[in-house]
């Protein structure tokens, strides 16, 4: 089922035969995606906005990607029930709870893709992820760079990517959080679930909470940057005051972060910024053999 618009989402024929677009058939029921709501709220900002829910596809971001390099550079809200071929950071695959073959829906996974031309690019997995737990809950908090945990576990994965078209850079923010988390698959981070904080709040709600808070405040980083966010995420940072572990060896203490983003470490030799295409950054009190 497909829910497309350039305007309100219009009817359209489900997999089922049913007429409301918002609804996919899954075990248990049908799910009402909130995407008229989220169209109605968000085109104000971006007229030509539009969201389109697919039941499977490889990866959100990589279908937008594909259509802005076809020249498909509308903004749009892609929401996908399965990804097949989901990715995180440094190319790794991003696995979430939709692997568990005893549930269905039990992961979020959308992109959100608009052309986007801030000043400086620098921190926007940050931001992204500041909007997210505080749509969320207090009691989630950000693995620098791009990680939401609770407590001890990864709830949520961000991957953002960009492709230049013209004069023009479209960017593409992907997120996928857990609602249940995975059956044991080996993974090297331990994994939390959203319905361990909600029992009652299903993938739906839970794009609904967090889709346009997420649309403005990518849009505010366009206009102003990480910087007014900074105090705000040190309020949500996983890694201050822990000594944490690059994977080029080097070690310190995570002192929050600069202006930009940057993550700054406490070394032997003294204060270095670590960059997100420098290195990947684990906490020294998680295990390493189940830490990214």
């Amino acid at each position: 089922m497909i829910v497309r618009s350039a305007g309100p989402p219009q009817a359209a024929q489900s997999p089922e035969g049913g007429s409301d677009p918002h609804e996919v058939g899954k075990r248990g029921g049908p799910i009402r995606w909130p995407g008229e709501s989220i169209w109605e709220a968000v085109s104000p900002l971006l007229p030509t906005f539009s969201v389109e829910v697919l039941p499977e596809i490889d990866s959100t971001n990589s279908e937008l990607m594909r259509r802005a390099r076809a020249g498909q550079l509308d903004p749009i809200l892609l929401v996908a029930e399965r990804q097949n071929a989901g990715r995180g950071r440094l190319g790794r695959d991003w696995l979430g709870a939709e692997a568990n073959l005893a549930q269905s829906l039990s992961a979020l996974t959308f992109s959100i893709g608009l052309p986007l031309k801030p000043a400086d690019w620098s921190g926007l997995s940050l931001a992204v992820g500041l909007s997210v737990v505080e749509s969320l809950s207090p009691d989630l908090r950000l693995k620098w760079p791009n990680d939401v945990w609770f407590q001890t576990r990864k709830l949520a994965g961000i991957l953002i990517e960009t492709a230049s078209v013209g004069d023009v850079r479209y960017a593409v923010v992907g997120v996928g959080i857990n609602m249940l988390a995975p059956v044991d698959l080996g993974l090297r981070t331990p994994a939390a679930g959203l319905q361990e904080l909600f029992p009652n709040t299903d993938a739906a709600e839970a794009l609904g909470r967090v889709a346009v808070p997420l649309v403005r405040a990518i849009l505010r980083f366009e206009a102003e940057g990480f910087a007014p966010l900074r105090g705000a995420f040190h309020t949500r940072d996983l890694l201050y005051g822990h000594s944490v572990v690059c994977s080029d060896g080097v070690t310190g203490l995570a002192r929050g972060v600069d202006a930009g983003g940057a993550l700054l470490l406490h070394t032997d030799t003294g204060l270095r910024k670590i960059t997100s295409a420098e290195v990947s950054v684990r906490p020294a009190f998680a295990s390493p053999t189940t830490a990214t």
